[in-house]
């Protein structure tokens, strides 16, 4: 008898997902049933990514908020669409749309793709850019268009940033557990306070290495993207992308790890870049010190200096303690200091601020 044919292969089998995750769903598909009906409509709110020569990286997240009039008096400052309309508190009460199409045009290039069940996007897409400053065109279910900032880096760049946000550029001084609450729900940004010397040190670290990227890596939530964005603008950092995450259950937990973001986030950076190395900016008062020594032993090459501030001990306190890695003989230059303007003069005695700012000149 001749051979049967073979069968063909099924649809790849779906990882069940956690409890906490399917009622996360259940409540976002309520909420939106009642929010379409309230009128409200998708809203495409963009953040800054970045990307080389050939490909980037784009960030987006797609909410439920109620439309705007082109003549609604408003007494902020106008600024850009799909931001005035949601932030802070109504950040996290808009309701987010998951498995929705994203347009993304981008240089000669236009692609679609899916939201997240979080209504998160962040894909990579192949295209030719110069090195600078670009913008990628989104939208939405007939939403109105908006621009999202792409950061392109040269491929001449051998230095970089990356940087923690919380107790590090921004002090924080509350307990762990109330920090992204009194930040989301509480604080507008100009009512932040940036930390001592901080925007020194980025601002000497910039003079020194001109065109290095600027990359803030946090544990925050998304939903504060566009405050933390206005908070860096205000107080004269750098302009760079945020690397956030979604709360929340996954399919296999009741909430994201912090800690494992950054760690994919580290690695992924390393793999991108290959001819980046990176001073590493945090703080002693959550994982920062920890998850950088273990970064600098996996990749040493790829790690230019460590710089920790020093947390007061009330704000340790606040912090849940310090970190105790012990010393560090891996060959690459670790300081600590309190303030932002005194690790850039332990930068400048490690060689890494060099110019008209550095040690030995």
């Amino acid at each position: 008898m001749p051979a049967s044919p073979p069968t063909p292969p099924g649809p790849p089998a779906r990882t069940a997902r956690h409890g906490a995750a399917r009622f996360e769903d259940w409540v976002h598909e309520v909420r939106e049933r009642f929010a379409r009906r309230r009128g409200h409509i998708p809203t495409v709110v963009p953040y800054t990514g970045y990307g080389s020569t050939d490909w980037v990286r784009v960030f987006c997240r797609v909410l439920l908020s109620k439309p705007r009039s082109g003549d609604e008096p408003s007494g902020r400052r106008r600024r850009r669409p799909g931001q005035e309309s949601i932030r802070g508190w109504r950040s996290f009460t808009s309701v987010p749309v998951g498995d929705v199409p994203v347009v993304i045009r981008i240089g000669e290039v236009r692609i679609e793709v899916l939201a997240d069940r979080g209504g998160v996007v962040d894909t990579k897409i192949p295209v030719e850019l110069a090195p600078g400053w670009h913008r990628a065109v989104l939208s939405t279910e007939g939403s109105a268009e908006v621009e999202a900032p792409i950061l392109v880096v040269s491929p001449e760049t051998d230095f970089g940033i990356i940087s923690d946000v919380d107790d590090t550029v921004m002090v924080t001084a509350l307990p762990r557990p109330l920090v992204a609450a009194w930040n989301t729900f509480v604080l507008a940004e100009h009512a932040r306070i940036p930390t001592p010397g901080m925007a020194v040190l980025f601002e000497r670290l910039a003079r020194s290495h001109p065109g290095a990227p600027v990359i803030y890596l946090s544990t925050g939530a998304w939903n504060v993207a566009p405050t933390l964005t206005r908070f860096l603008s205000r107080n004269l950092f750098p302009a760079g992308p945020l690397l956030l995450t979604d709360w929340g259950p996954t399919h296999d937990r009741w909430f994201r790890s912090g800690r494992a973001h950054k760690e994919q986030n580290l690695r992924r950076l390393a793999e991108e870049f290959p001819g980046i190395r990176w001073l590493l900016i945090g703080d002693d008062g959550q994982h920062d010190e920890e998850l950088y020594a273990s970064f600098a032993e996996e990749h040493p090459e790829r790690v230019a200096a460590v710089a920790i501030r020093r947390l007061s001990t009330g704000e340790a306190v606040l912090a849940g303690g310090r970190t105790k890695t012990g010393e560090h003989d891996d060959g690459i230059p670790w300081v600590s200091a309190s303030d932002g303007s005194s690790l850039a003069d332990r930068l400048a005695e490690a060689g890494v601020l060099t110019g008209r700012d550095g040690a030995g000149d």
